[in-house]
């Protein structure tokens, strides 16, 4: 019955005709079971042939590829109160278009005229500017002046010591003249005096000589006071001379002092216009920044600040824009482990939030409702807390286009397509969290050929 032995019997049976042969046989389902037992087993080798393109996936949203295009706030320049709005939320505004406008909450800013009265001050400071400089003129000319003054003063009193110094000459000759005279009157007084004595000359004769010698002595002390008189006033005329030179020197400091410091005041003077014209450009550009503007076509997203009457600071959000024109990009994340086999130029396939897609991240081929992206920059440090690094895609122009409702911030999954190994490579490399071809780079690297240096450079 349990058909062990090796002379069977089985042929020599009518084993149809009978009930327990025919319980005991195998079903036509355990055949059945077997034969598609050993057909996966034989598609599972065939598949472990197959080729199988290595990716790297993760996760990303949609951003774009200028900065300029990305969403963004629109901020006050000036302090001030809302006044009034010309927009409203999701309305599209070309660029210049006034968006809001403000009113001054500052005091200093309150006066309607004060660009007008700023100006005016200005206009008043370059007339003391003007003033300055004529009177700084007025004092070179002075000083010129006083210099030429002083030249002919000091001729003028060379020559009057010239004049004294002929003068002392002259009366000096006269009172040698004079002395000479008197001694001669003396000794024809003394001979006269003896010849009288003998009896030889007259009592009048004498008397004569003596008045003569009167008179010569009379003449001699005349002439030498008036020699004492040249010299002295020769001596004045030479302290004149000095007093002159002081006085003027003088007069020219005094002179140049003050055309310094008029010089000093109008240089101050210029320096405080152009602060007041700086003051007055400011005032001026100030009421520009009175009207918010769009600095480009966009789509008003979100008014920050809300109503009427708000005021806002310096520096502060007012309203959020997204730019109507845009060029789309993902940007992803991926791990460090990943990070050294992605290249610039990689191709990526991306699925969308929202639009339905069919993957097979292996073979891409054959998925569909993916798109088509380029790597075009890759950073070189980590962004996020997840400690990954950041990549961004741009669409591919050879591929079909990207959807036109995307739009910046929505989802995206992002498969980085590498080479193409068998899929029980890949398998095998999974099993033991291998990178993708990380191996197989680096066997190719060392068959490229190095180029050595050479030992002497070429001069």
């Amino acid at each position: 019955m349990l058909n062990i032995s090796s002379n069977s019997i089985q042929t020599k049976i009518a084993t149809e005709k009978l009930d327990s042969f025919e319980n005991l046989s195998l079903s036509p389902a355990n055949r059945m079971f077997t034969r598609w037992l050993w057909g996966t087993m034989f598609f599972i080798v065939v598949l472990c042939f197959l080729p199988w393109t290595q990716n790297i996936q993760s996760k990303g949203k949609v951003t774009t590829l200028n900065p300029d295009h990305r969403p963004q706030t629109i901020h006050s320049t000036i302090a001030g109160r809302v006044e009034k709005w010309y927009v409203q939320e999701g309305q599209l505004v070309k660029k210049g278009d006034t968006i809001l406008y403000l009113s001054e909450i500052k005091a200093e800013y309150f006066d309607n005229q004060l660009v007008d009265r700023t100006n005016q001050q200005v206009k008043a400071k370059e007339g003391a500017v003007v003033a300055y400089g004529n009177k700084a003129k007025a004092l070179s000319d002075q000083i010129s002046n006083l210099r030429e003054e002083l030249v002919l003063k000091r001729a003028q009193l060379k020559n009057k010591i010239t004049q004294g110094q002929l003068k002392i000459t002259s009366d000096s000759i006269a009172a040698i003249q004079a002395d000479i005279d008197y001694q001669i009157a003396v000794r024809q007084f003394q001979r006269a005096d003896t010849l009288n004595k003998q009896g030889i000359k007259t009592l009048t004769e004498v008397e004569d000589k003596r008045l003569k010698v009167q008179e010569t002595q009379a003449k001699q002390v005349a002439a030498f006071n008036k020699l004492a008189t040249s010299s002295n006033e020769l001596e004045n005329a030479l302290l004149q001379l000095n007093q002159v030179e002081y006085e003027y020197g003088q007069k020219l400091a005094k002179a140049t002092s003050d055309r310094f410091s008029t010089l000093s005041q109008q240089y101050d003077t210029e320096a405080n216009v152009n602060k007041l014209k700086i003051t007055s450009s400011n005032y001026s550009r100030r009421s520009d920044f009175y009207y918010i503007t769009a600095p480009q076509d966009a789509y008003i997203t979100k008014a920050i600040v809300n109503g009427i009457g708000e005021t806002v600071k310096e520096g502060e959000a007012v309203v959020s824009i997204m730019p109507s024109e845009f060029n789309l990009a993902v940007e992803m994340f991926v791990t460090p482990m990943d990070l050294p086999l992605l290249q610039l130029g990689e191709t990526v396939r991306i699925q969308f939030d929202g639009w339905p897609a069919i993957v097979f991240a292996g073979w891409p081929d054959v998925s569909f409702g993916t798109f088509t992206g380029k790597v075009v920059a890759i950073d070189n440090m980590i962004t996020t807390k997840e400690s990954k690094y950041r990549v961004l895609v741009s669409p591919d122009d050879s591929d079909k286009e990207w959807p036109k409702a995307l739009r910046p911030g929505s989802g995206a999954w992002a498969i980085t397509l590498l080479n193409d190994v068998p899929i029980w490579y890949e398998v095998w490399r999974q099993l033991n969290g291998f990178p993708p071809d990380y191996y197989y780079q680096d066997e190719m690297e060392e068959d490229v050929p190095k180029m050595k240096a050479p030992l002497k450079s070429v001069k």
